[in-house]
């Protein structure tokens, strides 16, 4: 705010204060008839207590704007963006990162207060917590002349307001902008925040099409949008009951009564906002604010389809959901909602919505039932040749927050048995039916289920051992009657089993050494592959087996391959990114299996494989899905998946409640961590980007920044480089500046099919990184300089994805697993390897320690125990103990990282959230 705006708003105040309210009115009526945004910020201080008001009164903001070439810290003044309510934006650029930003200087109202600047700090704290692709990243806040300025991402673009002004926006384009905003609220939401003002005005839309929420945590400090007849804020300490906080128009009943409002006041404000984009008009705008409160808390806004507009149905029913005047009958959580949207896009029809009360309720929740679950899934898309005959129905089995390890249908057909992790607690099976919404929980306990028997026995996993993501495990194979009984073993490191129908014989995949035996029945090998296999499953007239066959641990990308009794190749897909799930089709001689094609997320359309090696598309889904399994009869079994991966990071020695969250999209892989703690390398490999992104991130908080493509990656030791492996399928080297410079290519070898994790010598010139020539795995060093790989070890197992550290700090020695699965130490100078006393295969590497005698391991297990080991005797040393500390959903930790002094520790963990379906009447095919 410039001094001449601030004396402009000063004199209009100092005039209204005295006045009654009619007067007040009335006078504000003339004096601002030319400049609504004058009103609004002389308003806003009217409702402010009277301490407020004499601050601003006596503390007169900056007399001149910011010139081009200010320095504020690190951030250099370049131009001004624009001015208004909320203060100045312009224009700088960061010379520490080398990036664009922009700089917000805060109005004298907000700075000159001490505890409106506490809050807002506060805010601004806890919006720089939230980092989302869909959320205004916040940088830093600081003072420079005695006024507080905010450092945010820079957008180019507009806002929505500005598009909504032209005129009702495309279905499609609603939809697309609408998902976004869902998942940014839902981000915010599941952090404990909530926005209080959302609407056209704060989401912004880039030029390349993201949508971007802005002012979170600003909204219980800002005053009304400038421009709006019809804005009202009262601003108090906190938000009570009581107190008036949003934009009139955009505000839920709750608001508009006073009440507290929580997440579900956001949900309100973006169904207003739906109806505007959709319609070209505001849900609620009677001619004064009083009457507009009324609406809102009294009327509904006319339905789109009854005015003529063709608008799909299911959006109409969605508007509605969120529209209702109860926060129990609206969506409740921005996710659903978001999941709604995306069903939407499915397909739905434009037929007329007649939802006239008192029967909209019930009209509404059973459309929603459609809209939201069926149409994730099938709603507009076709079978391979022909269309579906009917619309399937999807019935929900489970709805306790957690994750669905395996569902099947046992021999009767009704019954559902499913083993699965909820309400933070271990893995146990399930009993449930379509008949009822109980699940009874049958006595084995940390066990996950395989298969069911036709004789009714269940194949389980006990003692698992993750394998990839976070439901797919080694482990112990056992089995157990389902009306009662403890499970009996039956053989170790069993990755995926199957029972032989009308028999009780089972097919087995199980791993010995490096390879992965498929055995059909047990005990009659009939193939191999170094790899691992996720699911095997043996046709109804027991002639083939279907695998999930996948390359490299630690990723869920691979094929389908078809095998006949003996072992030889009947069909087999190409390759895939994801693969979750797969069961024999009913009428046809072919498997059905939920994947996704490189690039294009995880798992999220439903492919089917035929015993001639005829393959397709069946349908594109909206989202991650498993299928578990499908009955004689058609009907199937389907979970609907949320994973993620957070990345925290703590002193060693602080309590977990100081952990800082330094996650950043939805699946954050720690890679390497900084001798000081003051910086880590990670792995983002989820559905935000395109392909594998490593990224560095100072552990302060400080927003991450994008180094490229890569699937494995370790710092130099002097912090100005990254040695990484790509993302495509060979993982090719190459050498990735932290700073100015660019990417260097590391020539590769002919005779290397596929590298591994990389990581540097201590002395800079030369790295380590494990390789295969497509027979077996060595580790390597190579010379930055141009040498050519050189083997360092005799064959290993298959190479660890966990462990990038693999130079010890002498240079001296690697270490990797042996072919039994053995933690070793490997000699670089080729002598014998030894392996580490006292470990065992659940060890995983986390570090070296401060020499080469001590190294730091830790279990993926809750919590993951972290111990120093003494590589001469085995002695372990307990270091710390790293737990998320909200439970549900928690599938173990994937990644630790300590630093060599054992000050700093970081880990990456795993979190997954499941709804399992039953599905119905998903049609033939001819």
């Amino acid at each position: 705010m410039t001094g001449e705006r601030w004396q402009e708003i000063k004199n209009v105040l100092e005039a209204a204060l005295p006045m009654s309210s009619e007067r007040r009115r009335a006078y504000l009526d003339q004096a601002c008839a030319a400049d609504q945004s004058l009103r609004c910020e002389v308003e806003s201080l009217l409702a402010a207590d009277k301490e407020a008001q004499t601050s601003f009164l006596q503390s007169p903001p900056l007399t001149v704007r910011l010139e081009k070439g200010t320095r504020l810290g690190d951030y250099e003044i370049q131009s001004l963006l624009g001015a208004g309510g909320m203060g100045e934006v312009y224009r700088a650029r960061d010379l520490r990162l080398r990036r664009d930003v922009a700089v917000k200087i805060l109005p004298a109202v907000v700075s000159s207060d001490p505890e409106r600047l506490r809050r807002f700090e506060q805010e601004a704290t806890a919006a720089a917590a939230l980092n989302h692709p869909n959320i205004l990243a916040v940088h830093q806040l600081g003072t420079y002349a005695g006024t507080t300025y905010l450092v945010s991402e820079l957008l180019e673009g507009e806002t929505l307001r500005e598009q909504v002004k032209r005129g009702r926006i495309a279905p499609r384009r609603v939809i697309d902008y609408g998902v976004q905003i869902a998942h940014g609220l839902a981000m915010a939401h599941e952090k404990g925040i909530v926005h209080r003002d959302l609407k056209p005005e704060n989401l912004f839309l880039t030029k390349d099409g993201r949508v971007k929420i802005l002012d979170f945590g600003l909204a219980r400090l800002k005053g009304p949008e400038p421009g709006s007849a019809h804005s009202v804020l009262t601003i108090g300490s906190v938000t009570e009951p009581g107190m008036v906080m949003g934009t009139v128009g955009y505000m839920s009943p709750e608001q508009v009564r006073g009440e507290t409002a929580d997440h579900r006041a956001d949900i309100f404000a973006f169904g207003t906002i739906l109806y505007e984009m959709l319609t070209g008009k505001r849900a609620f705008q009677k001619p004064t604010s009083p009457e507009t409160m009324t609406a809102i808390l009294n009327e509904d806004p006319p339905n789109p389809a009854e005015v003529g507009l063709n608008i799909p149905r299911a959006l109409c029913v969605l508007v509605e959901r969120c529209l209702e005047k109860s926060s129990a009958e609206r969506f409740q959580a921005a996710r659903d909602l978001a999941f709604a949207l995306e069903a939407a896009s499915s397909g739905s029809t434009t037929s007329p919505v007649v939802s006239s009360k008192p029967y909209a309720k019930f009209a509404i929740a059973a459309s929603l039932v459609a809209v939201a679950i069926i149409a994730a899934l099938a709603l507009g898309h076709r079978f391979l040749h022909s269309s579906i005959a009917t619309f399937p129905t999807f019935h929900r089995l489970t709805f306790r927050p957690g994750v669905v390890l395996g569902a099947r249908f046992a021999p009767d057909g009704r019954t559902v048995v499913y083993g699965g992790k909820f309400d933070g607690r271990s893995s146990h099976l399930y009993v449930t039916s379509a008949d009822s919404p109980e699940s009874r929980a049958l006595e084995a306990d940390e066990v996950s289920l395989l298969s069911v028997s036709d004789s009714g026995r269940a194949a389980v996993i006990r003692s698992c051992r993750q394998q990839a993501m976070l439901v797919d495990c080694q482990g112990t194979l056992a089995t157990m009657p389902l009306a009662g009984g403890a499970p009996r073993d039956v053989m170790n490191d069993v990755e995926a089993a199957d029972w032989v129908p009308q028999t009780d014989e089972l097919a087995v995949a199980h791993r010995v050494g490096a390879i992965c035996r498929v055995e059909f029945p047990i005990g009659n090998t009939v193939y191999e592959t170094p790899g691992w296999i996720s699911a095997l499953r043996v046709s109804r007239d027991a002639t083939e087996i279907a695998i999930a066959e996948h390359g490299t641990a630690g990723s869920d990308g691979g094929e389908v391959v078809i095998l006949d009794r003996s072992g030889h190749k009947k069909a087999q897909t190409e390759a895939f990114e994801s693969i979750e799930g797969l069961a024999w089709a009913t009428s046809r001689n072919e498997v059905w299996f939920v994947a996704s094609p490189p690039n294009e997320g995880w798992a999220n359309e439903i492919h089917f494989l035929g015993v001639s090696g005829r393959e397709g598309l069946l349908w594109k889904l909206q989202g991650m899905s498993r299928l578990h399994d499908i009955f004689r009869d058609g009907r199937m079994l389907i979970s609907r998946e949320d994973w993620r991966m957070g990345l925290n990071f703590r002193g060693i020695h602080d309590p977990p409640e100081k952990e800082r969250d330094l996650s950043w999209t939805d699946l954050s892989e720690i890679m390497d961590l900084a001798a000081d703690g003051s910086e880590v390398l990670f792995l983002e490999a989820g559905e935000a980007p395109q392909v594998g992104d490593l990224y560095l991130r100072k552990t302060d908080g400080s927003p991450a920044v994008r180094l490229g493509d890569g699937d494995w990656g370790s710092r130099s030791p002097d912090g100005h480089w990254v040695v990484a492996s790509s993302a495509e399928e060979r993982g090719e080297l190459s050498l990735i500046p932290t700073g100015v410079g660019n990417r260097k290519a590391i020539p590769p070898a002919d005779f290397i099919k596929s590298y591994g994790q990389p990581g540097f010598l201590p002395d800079g010139k030369h790295i380590v990184f494990a390789a295969t020539n497509g027979k077996d795995w060595r580790i390597y060093t190579q010379d930055l300089e141009g040498g050519k790989p050189i083997a360092v070890t005799p064959g290993i197992g298959q190479h660890e994805p966990h462990s990038f550290q693999l130079a010890s700090p002498d240079g001296k020695f690697v270490w990797a697993r042996d072919l039994q699965d053995r933690l070793t130490v490997y000699p670089l100078d080729g002598s014998a390897p030894r392996p580490v006393p006292g470990l065992s295969p659940d060890d995983i590497p986390a570090n070296w320690g401060k020499d080469s005698n001590h190294v730091y391991v830790y279990r993926n297990d809750l919590p993951a125990v972290v111990y120093l080991v003494d590589l001469a005797s085995g002695k372990k040393v307990e270091v710390t103990r790293f737990y998320p500390r909200d439970p549900v959903g928690q599938d173990g930790v994937k990644a630790v990282r300590v630093t060599a002094d054992g000050k700093f520790g970081a880990y990456s963990y795993l979190r997954a959230l499941s709804e399992l379906y039953l599905v119905r009447d998903f049609g033939v095919r001819p």
